[in-house]
C-alpha cells in the first residue's frame, strides 16, 4: 500500500472509522483509486476464463463496488451532517465518476453474459433461500437497468443516470442552502404572543447565536414548526409560510427548472428500458408492484377519509368564527395549523408543550434503548472512545443477550447550519451473516430536535419523541440483519416495506406502560399525570382524516409527476400545486412551490420518487402487525423475538408479504389502521 493511501482514513476503513480525521481534500484521491479498483474488478469478472460459478460471479460482482460503496456511504453522511465548502466541492466532483460506473455494471455485455451464464449453470438452478433471491433478483435487475439494450441505448441510459446523479445532488444543497439563507429577526417579545416559552427561548438563543438583538426563526423544524403552531401574529406566520413553501425558488437556488429535467430524464429512462412509466419501472420490485396500484391504494384511502376530512374542515372553519364571529376571514394555509392547536386545546384540554417536562432526550433515548431490550434482549451501552464529526455525536453499542457486540451507532439530534434538516436513519456498515470475527453493523440516527437551553436539558415534543423511535426502529431493522448476502441485508428492502419496522416503534410512545419507562418530569421524577395521558391519547386521532390527507396528497402528486405530467401540461410547479389543491383543507397560495423543496423526491436518482405512498402502505403494516403485541403483550419477548427473527433480521432475503405473513398468520388489512385514526364507519377492508 503507498504512503498516499496509508495517509487517506478513506482507503484504510475498517470497522470503525475515523470521522475526526477525514476531509474534503481525501475525497477525490480516494474515490479515484477506489474506481480504478471497481473497474478492474469488473473487467476481471467479465473476462474470467473459468467456468461460472457463485464465487467467481455472483461473489466477485458483490466485491465490485463493496469498497467504493462504503466510501461513498462515509463522505455522503458527512456532507449531509458536517459539510464543508472542501467536502461538498469534492463529493460534487466525484458524483458522475461514480455514477458512470455504477451504471455500467449492468450495461456491461461481458458481465451480463457472465450472470446468464451462471444462472443456467446447475449449481444456480440448486440454489435456495438468500442466494437464489440473490441471483433471479440481479438477473431481474440487470434487464431492468438496460442489459439487453443496444449500444446507443446503454450509452444514452448512462448519460441519463449520470445526470440525475448530478442534478438531485445540485437540488439537496439548493434546499438545504435555501433553508440557511432564510431568517426572520423580531426585534422586540411583543409579536410573540401565544409561542411557548420554549420556542420564545429558543428563538432568544438563535439570536444569540448569530450576534443578534431579538427572536430569530428560521425554516428549520425546531423553529418553523412551534411558530406555525402557536405564533398569534398572523402576518409572522403567514411570512415564515410563504418562505418555507417557496424555498428553493430564486436565483441560483431555483430548483423548479431542475424538478423538470429530473422528471423529464425519468420519464425518458423509463421509456429506454421498456415501461410504460417512471412509477411502473420503480415499482415492478416492490409490493405494489406497479403505478397504478399504488394509486388505487391511495384512492382507497382516501375514500375512506373523505367524509371525516370534510366533517373536521366545517369544524375548524365554524371554530374561527366562534373565536372571532361571523365575520371572520376564511382560514389561509398558515392559519390551518395555529386554528388546529387552539380547538385542540378546546376540545382535549390538551397541550402538547405541557409535556415537554416530560422527555427529556437523555431520557428519550434510554426509553428505546430499554424497549429494545424488554423486546429483544439486546442491550444498548456507550461506546465512548468513538471518533465522532461533532463534539455534540454521542456513539453506542448493541450487545446480544449472549454477549457479543452485533452492531454500533451514533447519535446525532442536534440542528446545525451544516446539516441536513430532517431526522433520517443511515447504514454505513453491514455485516453478512457467517462472516464471523467482529461486527460490522454501523449505523446513523440523525436529526434536528430541540436543543436544550441554558442549564435545562433538550425537552422534546412528543411528536419528536415519536421521531426518535422512528428512527431508532430503522437502525433496528440495519443492526438485527442476519442475512449471508449483503446486497439482501440490512434495510436493503422494497421501499414500500422499509418503514415498517420504524413506524411500528412509534406505537410504544402511546402506551402507559411504555412511557412510564422513560417520560419522567424532568424536575420531580414523576410520570405523566393518568388525566394527561388521557387526553393525549384522546387527542390523537384529532384531525386525523386532515392528516392523512395530507400524505395521500403528497403521494398523489409524486404519482402525478411519474405517470401524468407532461410538457403540454404546462408549468410542472403549478401542476403540482393544483393537484395538492384536490387534499388541502384550504386553498394553496398561487406562488406555493412545494416541490421545489421536496428532497424526499428529488434530492437522489430514485429515493422515495414514485414511492412516496410507502409511509401510507408501512402504516397500513404497522398498524396491523402492531395490534399483534396489543393483543399477546406490549412487552412479550416471545413476539418480540418473531418479529425481529422473521422481519428486522431478513432483511430482503425472502419476499416482504412472505415475511409479513410468517409473522403475522394472514396478510394485511387496513382495519387497524383505520380504527387507530378514528376513521372507521363498519366492514374490515382489505390492502
Amino acid at each position: 500500500m503507498s504512503s498516499a493511501a496509508v495517509d487517506n482514513p478513506l482507503l484504510t476503513l475498517g470497522d470503525e472509522i475515523p470521522f475526526d480525521r477525514i476531509r474534503g481534500e481525501h475525497v477525490e484521491p480516494a474515490v479515484a483509486s477506489l474506481l480504478d479498483e471497481a473497474r478492474a474488478r469488473l473487467a476481471a469478472l467479465g473476462s474470467d476464463p473459468a467456468p461460472r460459478t457463485y464465487a467467481n460471479t455472483m461473489d466477485a460482482l458483490e466485491a465490485v463496488t463493496e469498497r467504493l460503496e462504503l466510501v461513498m456511504g462515509v463522505v455522503g453522511h458527512l456532507e449531509s451532517v458536517a459539510t464543508t465548502p472542501a467536502l461538498r466541492a469534492a463529493y460534487n466532483a466525484v458524483q458522475p465518476a461514480v455514477s458512470e460506473l455504477f451504471s455500467s455494471i449492468a450495461l456491461s455485455a461481458p458481465v451480463w453474459q457472465a450472470l446468464k451464464a451462471f444462472a443456467a449453470t446447475p449449481e444456480a438452478q440448486a440454489l435456495t433461500g438468500a442466494r437464489k433471491r440473490f441471483v433471479d433478483k440481479t438477473v431481474a435487475d440487470f434487464r431492468r437497468s438496460g442489459a439487453d439494450l443496444d449500444p446507443e441505448g446503454k450509452k444514452r441510459l448512462s448519460a441519463i443516470d449520470v445526470e440525475l446523479a448530478t442534478l438531485t445532488l445540485r437540488y439537496g444543497q439548493n434546499v438545504l442552502d435555501a433553508t440557511n439563507a432564510f431568517e426572520i429577526v423580531v426585534p422586540d417579545a411583543s409579536r410573540l404572543g401565544g409561542l411557548p416559552e420554549s420556542a420564545i427561548a429558543a428563538a432568544r438563543a438563535g439570536a444569540d447565536s448569530k450576534g443578534l438583538a431579538g427572536y430569530r426563526f428560521s425554516l428549520q423544524a425546531p423553529s418553523y414548526v412551534p411558530a406555525l403552531t402557536y405564533l398569534d401574529d398572523g402576518a409572522l406566520r403567514e411570512a415564515l409560510y410563504r418562505a418555507f413553501s417557496t424555498r428553493a425558488t430564486v436565483g441560483e437556488l431555483d430548483n423548479r427548472p431542475i424538478v423538470k429535467q429530473i422528471v423529464l430524464l425519468r420519464r425518458e429512462k423509463a421509456k429506454l428500458l421498456g415501461f410504460a412509466t417512471f412509477a411502473d419501472l420503480v415499482l415492478e420490485d416492490r409490493m405494489a408492484k406497479s403505478g397504478h396500484a399504488a394509486r388505487r391504494f391511495i384512492e382507497t384511502l382516501r375514500e375512506k377519509a373523505a367524509h371525516f376530512f370534510d366533517r373536521e374542515i366545517t369544524e375548524l372553519e365554524a371554530f374561527r368564527r366562534d373565536l372571532e364571529g361571523p365575520t371572520a376571514p376564511a382560514l389561509a394555509p398558515w392559519d390551518v395549523g395555529y386554528y388546529s392547536e387552539k380547538l385542540r386545546r378546546a376540545r382535549f384540554d390538551f397541550d402538547d408543550e405541557a409535556l415537554r417536562p416530560y422527555f427529556a432526550l437523555d431520557r428519550v433515548l434510554e426509553g428505546a434503548f430499554t424497549i429494545a431490550t424488554r423486546l429483544y434482549g439486546v442491550t444498548v451501552e456507550p461506546w465512548t472512545d468513538a471518533a465522532v464529526w461533532h463534539p455534540s455525536v454521542r456513539a453506542f453499542r448493541i450487545r446480544e443477550a449472549d454477549g457479543t457486540v452485533s452492531a454500533a451507532f451514533y447519535v446525532d439530534v442536534a440542528p446545525r447550519e451544516a446539516k441536513r434538516d430532517g431526522a433520517w436513519m443511515q447504514g454505513l456498515v453491514t455485516q453478512v451473516a457467517g462472516d464471523g470475527g467482529p461486527a460490522h453493523h454501523l449505523e446513523v440516527l440523525a436529526g434536528n430536535m430541540t436543543l436544550p437551553l441554558g442549564d435545562r436539558p433538550a425537552l422534546l415534543s412528543h411528536r419528536e419523541v415519536e421521531t426518535v423511535f422512528h428512527e431508532f426502529g430503522h437502525l433496528m431493522h440495519h443492526a438485527s440483519s442476519r442475512v449471508e448476502v449483503r446486497t439482501l441485508a440490512g434495510t436493503n428492502v422494497a421501499w414500500d416495506f422499509v418503514e415498517l419496522p420504524s413506524q411500528i416503534m412509534e406505537n410504544w410512545c402511546w402506551e402507559r406502560e411504555a412511557l412510564d419507562l422513560f417520560a419522567r418530569h424532568v424536575d420531580t421524577g414523576a410520570t405523566i399525570p393518568a388525566d394527561v395521558l388521557e387526553r393525549m391519547r384522546a387527542a390523537r386521532t384529532f384531525r386525523a382524516a386532515t392528516a392523512m390527507m395530507r400524505q395521500l396528497g403528497f403521494a398523489e402528486v409524486d404519482l402525478g409527476l411519474h405517470m401524468d405530467w407532461d410538457e403540454a401540461q404546462g408549468d410542472i410547479t403549478g401542476w403540482a400545486r393544483t393537484l395538492l389543491n384536490r387534499f388541502s383543507p384550504v386553498k394553496l397560495p398561487d406562488d406555493h412551490a412545494m416541490v421545489a423543496g421536496f428532497t424526499h423526491l428529488f434530492s437522489s436518482p430514485v429515493g422515495y420518487a414514485a414511492g412516496y405512498y410507502s409511509y401510507k402502505w408501512a402504516e397500513v403494516l404497522d398498524a396491523d402487525a402492531f395490534s399483534r403485541f396489543r393483543r399477546e403483550g406490549l412487552f412479550n419477548r416471545e413476539v418480540g423475538q418473531a418479529f425481529r427473527a422473521e422481519i428486522l433480521a431478513r432483511g430482503d432475503s425472502e419476499d416482504p408479504m412472505v415475511l409479513y405473513r410468517r409473522f403475522m398468520g394472514r396478510e394485511p388489512t387496513l382495519e387497524a389502521l383505520l380504527e387507530r385514526d378514528g376513521l372507521v364507519a363498519s366492514g374490515t377492508a382489505t390492502v
